[in-house]
């Protein structure tokens, strides 16, 4: 039969590896967020060049004459919004 002292130290035994197993776990979390962190910040990093070669292919097209009457209406829409925004933006700082 268990005396209740060596209940009471089984138990002590079990919180002391339950403490050890938490802390182990929470140095486990913080690698795995800091991970995370740097891996969302690499997806950023490839979409933003992803975005940057795609425009670069579109001039690229453009100015190879290669693109399709539509896709150049459509180009030079959006070059004509990113010219006026930067004149918007050249007002704003002349203000």
């Amino acid at each position: 039969m268990i005396t209740t002292e060596q209940h009471l130290k089984r138990i002590q035994d079990k919180v002391q590896l339950l403490l050890k197993q938490q802390t182990i776990l929470h140095k486990e979390n913080q690698s795995l967020k800091e991970e995370l962190a740097s891996l969302k910040k690499e997806t950023s990093q490839f979409r933003d060049d992803a975005a940057t070669l795609k425009q670069q292919v579109e001039i690229l097209k453009y100015n190879g004459g290669e693109m399709e009457e539509a896709d150049k209406k459509q180009f030079e829409k959006r070059i004509n919004t990113y010219l006026k925004e930067i004149d918007r933006c050249i007002a704003m700082l002349g203000q």
